[in-house]
């Protein structure tokens, strides 16, 4: 549904040798009430044999055993899992700290209460665009409408609002007076990462921003940053969005005059991610078909976390693990190929990342720039992708045309659930 909120990055010291899954990003249920066009996991209907309340009980249990400190519950929807107000007060006596994000679509006045009742932390709630945009975006009339109403059910029942964006060339045009919109309903912080082909995004090609793309679209990022500064909002990159341009301490520090920035995947590090049918991945966002080092029915969150190559496959990367521009860049050594999900979104491995600003800013010096060209079709399974050919081109080559309304027109399956699709 997300990308890995960076709350891990700036909480923990990477140079640790002490690995442990400080956040967790926990998916309690693929149901979902929204067929969002860019949903990464292909939400909509529950996974078969999702953990029972009973069973995600036993999880919180063993979380707080390897000295987790944040769990952020997400879906689908996490509130479509009939215990989830259960888990989440069990995650709070834990001594962890639950957190969620949503949609937003089912939270009125009474959940919002509940939910402050339970003892969330803070929720982030989605938000894709402006009216039209965002209500396109998700596939649901009157969904920026439900996502505002929650923010402002949960702010009045006393839960801390934050919000989130998924930038793509569908909505980068509303990237200002987004900003502006959801200062004025009160969040405290807000997120914004790039779209990449992974689940449904993967069927939209066209809705995916060009490498070349970062270089104007970075800069306004970090703009909005330093004004969100001094209004008091945190805004903060995806693991997915920046890497060494010159707006990289801007973009990654918590206070203005911060000095962090990029070091390295955190997935199976100080992140994990839970599926709703017990499997675990270093990062909630990587593709399931290669990362999934065990289920939780059968091994222990210990076991699973210590032991299995997929869990610890980020611990001991070096520069040798890279390939392609990456693996020659001056920030090789600290990067090791940024994003591991959004690399392999597009190349089917780790390891070489085009969705990089300074990687960007390089090819332009030369006077070319990447187009990333669809070469094979996601074979439609949750967290899945295609594959893409990067082609190297003149700067001057003509711009291919942005994505249309029609682009995110649904049709029916055979189900009945209503899935976007690319308009032709």
């Amino acid at each position: 549904m997300t990308n890995a909120d960076t709350t891990v990055q700036r909480r923990i010291n990477v140079s640790t040798s002490s690995f442990r899954p400080t956040y967790v990003v926990w998916e309690l249920t693929l149901a979902c009430d929204q067929s969002c066009t860019h949903c990464g996991s292909r939400a909509g209907t529950a996974r078969e044999k999702e953990l029972s309340t009973a069973e995600a009980l036993g999880v919180v249990e063993q979380l707080s055993q390897l000295g987790t400190q944040e769990i952020a519950v997400i879906g689908g929807e996490a509130y479509l899992h009939p215990g989830f107000l259960e888990i989440v007060d069990a995650i709070r006596a834990a001594r962890m700290r639950p957190t969620m994000t949503t949609g937003g679509r089912g939270i009125t006045a009474a959940l919002a209460r509940k939910m402050a009742g339970a003892g969330l932390f803070s929720v982030s709630v989605s938000v894709d665009g402006l009216a039209s945009t965002h209500d396109q975006m998700r596939a649901a009339p009157g969904s920026f409408a439900a996502a505002t109403g929650a923010l402002d059910h949960l702010k009045v029942a006393g839960v801390r609002i934050t919000a989130n964006t998924n930038l793509n060339r569908f909505n980068a045009a509303d990237l200002e007076p987004l900003y502006e919109a959801l200062k004025a309903l009160g969040i405290l912080a807000w997120q914004v990462q790039l779209t990449v082909p992974l689940g449904r995004a993967a069927d939209r090609p066209d809705m995916i921003l060009q490498p070349w793309e970062l270089l104007t679209l970075l800069p306004r990022v970090a703009a909005l940053k330093a004004r969100a500064f001094e209004d008091g909002i945190l805004l903060q990159p995806g693991n997915n969005l920046g890497f060494f341009g010159p707006e990289e301490a801007l973009l990654r520090s918590v206070t203005p005059d911060g000095t962090d920035h990029w070091q390295g995947c955190n997935a199976g590090k100080f992140l994990m991610g839970i599926e709703s049918d017990g499997a675990v991945k270093g990062c909630p966002s990587l593709q399931t078909s290669h990362y999934v080092g065990g289920n939780v029915r059968h091994s222990s969150l210990a076991a699973i976390w210590n032991e299995t190559p997929e869990l610890k496959f980020a611990r001991h990367r070096s520069v040798d693990d890279l390939w392609g521009y990456c693996r020659e860049c001056a920030f090789a050594q600290t990067c090791l190929g940024g994003c591991s999900f959004t690399a392999h979104s597009f190349l089917g491995r780790p390891g070489n990342n085009p969705y990089c600003h300074h990687r960007a800013l390089q090819m332009a010096k030369r006077g070319q720039r990447e187009r990333l060209v669809p070469i094979a079709r996601a074979p439609e399974r949750p967290f899945d992708n295609g594959l893409f050919a990067i082609v190297q081109e003149p700067n001057e080559t003509s711009e291919v045309a942005r994505p249309s309304k029609e682009m995110l027109r649904v049709r029916r399956t055979a189900n009945g659930v209503a899935l976007p699709v690319i308009g032709t």
